[in-house]
C-alpha cells in the first residue's frame, strides 16, 4: 500500500535552543528539530531558505544563516519588522516553532572551487552571506577555495551583526575583513562611509574571482555598478532575492517574474540571469 504524500505545507516541529542578540531589533535563533532523526539528517545548501512558523501568528520566509557544515541545528537571523517577526522576538529558549524547507537553489559553491570569493554585505543582508563564507572557511572546505574578502557595513556600529565572530574572520587563513559604518560614534575607531565606497577602495581583482552581494536595494544597485567597473563580468556576480518569497514551493505565484519563480529558480541569481528579467523588476 502506497503511503499518502506528505502535506508540503506542514512544518516539522522544532524548539529554540539559543538566542543571540545581534542588535536592538535583530536576533539570531538557533533551532533544533524535535525529531532526532531529522535533527541529525537535515541537510541544506548555503543560500537556501526555509519557512518558520510561530503558532498562532503565522509563518514567514527567512534565509538560513548557519552553514551546512554545522550539524545538529539550524540558525536564522531575524529583524523585528512585522507580526511574525515580532512574535518570534518574544520567544526564548525552549519555545516551540515550525520549520519547513529547505527551499530554492543556494550559492553554487561547487563551481567556485579554486576561485577567490568577494562577499559584499550591508546591514541585515549579511546572514545569506554568512552561511556561505562560514561554509568556505570551515576547516574541511578551506583548501578548496582561494582568498576570501568580506566587505561589510551598516548604518551605525550598533547595527552591525555577528560582531562576536569578527575576530575569527580576521584570524582565518587567506581572509580579510573590511568594515564600515555610515556614521560612527565615540566608541567607533573604524572606517566611516558607505559600502559601495569601501568596495571602490578595496578594489578586489576580478581575476579568477566571484563576487556575492546582499543588502538594501540601493546598496546592491551601487555595488553592482562598482563590481562592473572593477571588471567583474555579469557571470561573476551573484545576489539573493529572498525577500520576494511566500509559499516557498512555486504554488502561490507571489514571486513569479516573467515565468521564473524566485523560490524555485532562485533565490540565488547571477547578474547575467537577472538581466534576462524585465527591466522594471
Amino acid at each position: 500500500m502506497t503511503e499518502p504524500a506528505r502535506n508540503p505545507y506542514l512544518p516539522a516541529l522544532a524548539r529554540i535552543d539559543q538566542v543571540f542578540d545581534e542588535t536592538y531589533d535583530i536576533k539570531t535563533f538557533r533551532m533544533v528539530f524535535e525529531d532526532e532523526a531529522l535533527r541529525e539528517g537535515f541537510t541544506y545548501e548555503s543560500g537556501q531558505f526555509a519557512e518558520v512558523s510561530v503558532f498562532g501568528h503565522g509563518e514567514a520566509t527567512f534565509d538560513i544563516s548557519s552553514s551546512p557544515s554545522q550539524r545538529g541545528f539550524i540558525e536564522f537571523t531575524i529583524k523585528k519588522v512585522g507580526k511574525v517577526t515580532t512574535a518570534l522576538h518574544e520567544l526564548g529558549p525552549g519555545s516551540q516553532v515550525g520549520i519547513r524547507g529547505p527551499y530554492g537553489h543556494g550559492w553554487p559553491l561547487a563551481s567556485w572551487e579554486g576561485k577567490d570569493l568577494v562577499f559584499v554585505g550591508g546591514g541585515v543582508g549579511l546572514p545569506p552571506l554568512r552561511t556561505c563564507f562560514n561554509e568556505v572557511l570551515a576547516p574541511e572546505n578551506r583548501a578548496r577555495f582561494g582568498a576570501v574578502t568580506i566587505i561589510y557595513g551598516a548604518r551605525s556600529p550598533q547595527d552591525l551583526v555577528y560582531t562576536r565572530e569578527f575576530e575569527q574572520y580576521r584570524q582565518a587563513e587567506r581572509t580579510v575583513l573590511h568594515l564600515t559604518v555610515d556614521k560612527g560614534d565615540e566608541s567607533w575607531t573604524g572606517r566611516e562611509g558607505f559600502v559601495p565606497q569601501l568596495l571602490d577602495e578595496v578594489a578586489p581583482s576580478p581575476d579568477n574571482a566571484v563576487a556575492l552581494t546582499v543588502g538594501p536595494p540601493i546598496m546592491i544597485k551601487f555595488v553592482l555598478q562598482g563590481l562592473s567597473k572593477l571588471g567583474f563580468a555579469d557571470e561573476q556576480i551573484f545576489t539573493n532575492l529572498e525577500n520576494r518569497m511566500k509559499c516557498g514551493i512555486g504554488k502561490c505565484g507571489r514571486c513569479n517574474v516573467a515565468g521564473k519563480f524566485v523560490c524555485v529558480d532562485g533565490p540565488v541569481f547571477s547578474l547575467a540571469q537577472l538581466k534576462q528579467l524585465p527591466t522594471d523588476y
